[in-house]
């Protein structure tokens, strides 16, 4: 008798011999989906490499203790001016708020779209930058470099930085090959440098044109530019420093009073700043006098908050505290270099370089200039110091910094544009889709 063919997708009648086994119960019910923003927010704390969550975890740290020192050091000046204790703090927190996220969302985008919109993000913020010396522009301190916006201000020089890390970072990954020719060094890095650093110079900001000059260079170490290019350029920097320091009678006098030492006649003016910074830091002691217990925010030490906001930390936190945010920069200097070590592409390693330039050599410059090693640059402290550009500018270069860390370098030398949780979930999507496939027997 002929038994006519089993067709392979139809089950057997009987049981023991079915090649498909019937689906259960709770495979036959339908998956319900996650909700989205549950998806989104899931996305976005992945798991991710070590290097990634060093440098998230001690950014956020700092982030959320520079908030505590704002409101302590501020609260006193706060409620001088406005009548509200908190008005500092509550600016300075929703600036927290914003940057946050956004550097998260930025730590997601990849490598490609930064070399995309380099050209584009430094034309728009020197454009910015231009605007100060319009009738948007307006200045403090003597220094010419904010914009306002009516509802809020911008500090156009720290869009710059960002811009000036990326640009610099495609520039010099692009012409790799040439770099050993000096004239493939210079152009277009020195027309656009000069240009942005002159800018920031034109509005009386000695101190963000310093930490610009640190990205430029340091940019350029990173890229393997021979270090006899960068001496003659290094010099004749010096030199213009030296003598632009000497065109300000109020910079001139500083400078003057670090080399000489403050005396009587400088107490009330030039060395008022830098001698009270001092007596905090001293009053301070081993373990401080209490958070929220400093005598110097009294009105004795001008811009407690921003650029002097370390000296404020020595006196409530004492010595131990302050040696604790050094120790946090410095982990946070590692984890920088950590990620330079992982990747392979240039592009990331000079981005991340410069941005290491600008921060790390930001925050000790602030504490040099407290501790009196350096003259007063009036550059603040990086994630600590109050100050709504500065913070969300900075966050969202550790941004793409971070959007470096989630990849890993492959077998080629390249870089894996993809994070060991999307590589599990590819894997598993593909043994899945193969089990799917496989011919019954």
């Amino acid at each position: 008798m002929n038994i006519p063919p089993r067709h392979p997708s139809r089950p057997s009648p009987s049981g023991p011999e079915q090649h498909e086994p019937a689906p259960s119960a709770a495979a036959s019910e339908p998956r319900r989906a996650a909700p989205t923003a549950v998806v989104a927010v899931k996305k976005i704390f992945a798991a991710e490499t070590g290097n990634y969550f060093l440098l998230l975890g001690t950014t956020l740290f700092i982030t959320i203790f520079g908030l505590v020192m704002v409101l302590s050091s501020s609260s006193v000046t706060a409620l001088k001016t406005s009548d509200d204790a908190f008005s500092e703090f509550t600016g300075q927190g929703l600036y927290v708020l914003i940057g946050i996220p956004l550097m998260l969302v930025v730590s997601r985008l990849p490598a490609f779209f930064w070399k995309k919109w380099a050209w584009r993000a430094v034309v728009f913020t020197l454009i910015m930058q231009c605007l100060v010396f319009t009738g948007l522009g307006y200045g403090y301190g003597g220094n010419r470099n904010w914009l306002d916006l009516g509802a809020f201000t911008v500090q156009p020089s720290e869009l710059v930085k960002l811009a000036l890390c990326v640009w610099l970072g495609f520039i010099l990954s692009t012409k790799r090959e040439l770099l050993r020719d000096w004239r493939h060094v210079a152009l277009p890095i020195a027309p656009v440098a000069i240009l942005a650093i002159g800018l920031v110079l034109l509005g009386n900001d000695l101190g963000t044109a310093v930490i610009m000059l640190g990205i430029v260079f340091g940019s350029l170490f990173f890229a393997g530019v021979r270090l006899r290019f960068l001496a003659l350029p290094l010099a004749g920097i010096v030199a213009f420093g030296l003598l632009f320091a000497q065109l300000s009678s109020s910079r001139r006098a500083r400078i003057d009073a670090w080399l000489s030492g403050c005396g009587i006649d400088d107490y009330l003016n030039e060395c008022w700043q830098i001698q009270h910074g001092t007596w905090a830091l001293a009053s301070g002691g081993l373990f401080g006098v209490g958070l929220g217990n400093s005598k110097t925010k009294w009105s004795w030490l001008p811009h407690a908050e921003t650029d002097f906001i370390f000296s404020i930390i020595g006196e409530e936190l004492g010595m131990v505290g302050a040696v604790v945010v050094l120790l946090l920069f410095v982990v946070m200097a590692v984890a920088f270099v950590r990620i330079m070590r992982q990747t392979r592409d240039p592009f990331a390693r000079i981005v991340t370089g410069g941005v290491l330039m600008w921060v790390i050599g930001q925050a000790f410059v602030n504490i040099a200039v407290v501790l009196g090693v350096l003259p007063v640059l009036g550059v603040p402290l990086p994630l600590v110091s109050s100050g709504g550009s500065a913070l969300i500018a900075t966050l969202l270069a550790i941004g793409v910094v971070l959007s470096f860390a989630r990849t890993q370098p492959d077998k080629n030398g390249g870089t894996d544009p993809m994070t060991p949780a999307e590589r599990s979930r590819l894997a598993a999507a593909q043994r899945n889709t193969a089990a799917r496939n496989r011919p019954a027997r």
